[in-house]
């Protein structure tokens, strides 16, 4: 989900997706209603600060849940500009009464880049002059989404997270940081393991809004012998799971696309009208505190 280019959700290959294959592997994760965690907005933010934009997200009341900001894919300077941005977004005030939490974007190249590099652009967000945080902690974009040999490609992400979150503790130890890893799709349940998870929250779905309603793969996680499923077993918080929408068309279809994503259990969701090449670049017609309120009322 980089600002010049689209992280298409892409078939898992070699396993056939069949009504067996939608039940998780225990056959108790169908996703429901009765949920630990309601619904809450999380909006990627690809401008500059100052813009209307982020002042329009500052302001919503209620504001949303979490906003990445992404200063040139995370290769531009932290600057007391972005840090200013970051610490006016954080003021705001979510349905629950929690400030609006605040990510870096960083990008991993689906686990191409070296790990020293990638960690160098999270210093760029945790290590500034000030000593200070002014983010929560990392959007991880990009990612990959399946184990790797051996879970090489899923502990290549495991490392990334512990690097986060003992960089935010040694900045700031009573500060709760929070990871995202956005593969834009199903991941695989690997990511989620105890002991070896990846994300906090994963972004399990990012496309437009008629394959948001139209071909919903079958849920955020797989497996290779149980296919896709909801990942709701994996999920006691309700939260790991946010799903991306663009192009939705109004406001009522802003709606529908909320009502799904609560269905399919996910914790986190934006819907916009913004549309390719970059769909995270405005606010939604209707506002973000339409999209807020409704959300809240999820749950």
């Amino acid at each position: 989900m980089r600002s010049f280019t689209k992280t298409l959700p892409v078939l898992l290959a070699g396993v056939a997706l069949t009504a067996a294959a939608l039940a998780s592997p225990s056959g108790a994760d169908a996703a429901t209603t009765e949920r630990p965690h309601g619904l809450e907005v999380a909006v990627p933010a690809y401008v500059l600060p100052g813009e209307p934009m982020l002042a329009a997200a500052a302001s919503a009341r209620p504001a949303p849940s979490i906003v990445v900001l992404n200063p040139s894919n995370g290769y531009a300077p932290f600057d007391a500009a972005w840090q200013a941005q970051a610490d006016a977004l954080r003021a705001g005030v979510t349905a629950h009464g929690t400030g609006t939490r605040v990510l870096g974007y960083v990008d991993t190249g689906h686990g191409s880049l070296p790990p020293s590099a990638v960690r160098a652009v999270v210093d760029n967000y945790l290590r500034t002059a000030d000593h200070r945080l002014h983010v929560d902690g990392i959007f991880f974009d990009q990612t990959g989404r399946d184990c790797g040999p051996g879970n090489t490609a899923r502990d290549y992400y495991a490392d990334l997270r512990r690097y986060v979150q003992e960089t935010v503790y040694a900045v700031a130890p009573q500060a709760q940081d929070l990871v995202v890893n956005n593969p834009g799709t199903a991941v695989a349940d690997c990511y989620l393991e105890p002991g070896h998870r990846t994300a906090d929250v994963f972004v399990t779905f990012e496309g437009d809004y008629d394959d948001y309603t139209g071909a919903w793969l079958g849920g955020n996680v797989f497996n290779p012998t149980a296919g896709y499923y909801s990942g709701a077993a994996l999920d006691a918080s309700g939260t790991a799971f946010w799903h991306l929408v663009y192009d939705t068309p109004d406001r009522a279809a802003m709606r529908t696309a909320l009502d799904a994503a609560f269905t399919r259990g996910a914790g986190y969701v934006y819907a916009t009208d913004d549309a390719l090449l970059v769909p995270w670049d405005a606010a939604p017609g209707w506002g973000f505190a339409a999209e807020t309120a409704y959300a809240a009322a999820k749950g």
